[in-house]
């Protein structure tokens, strides 16, 4: 199993339990495969990035910095990030 992740974090959920809309800091990329753990960090999806999600049905759309990225919910499920409070 592969994981990479930012120490000292607290209250850590994975992205595909937030809601629409909602933000969060990834602590944590796990994966089962090396690979897939390996995918998601050349695409940006690395500790201390900042996560908006968009849409989370049928798949998770989420937007991590600049990039948009469309996961199945088991990929999503292997992002823990730290929830942030709404900007109004």
């Amino acid at each position: 199993m592969s994981f990479v992740h930012l120490a000292f974090s607290s209250d850590r959920r994975p992205v595909s339990s937030l809601a629409a809309g909602a933000r969060g800091i990834v602590v944590e990329v796990r994966a089962h495969d090396a690979g897939r753990a390996d995918r998601l960090l050349a695409l940006g999806v690395t500790p201390g990035a900042s996560v908006t999600v968009l849409q989370t049905f049928p798949g998770i759309v989420m937007l991590c910095d600049q990039t948009e990225l469309a996961v199945e919910r088991q990929v999503a499920d292997a992002i823990l990030v730290r929830p942030q409070e709404s900007r109004s």
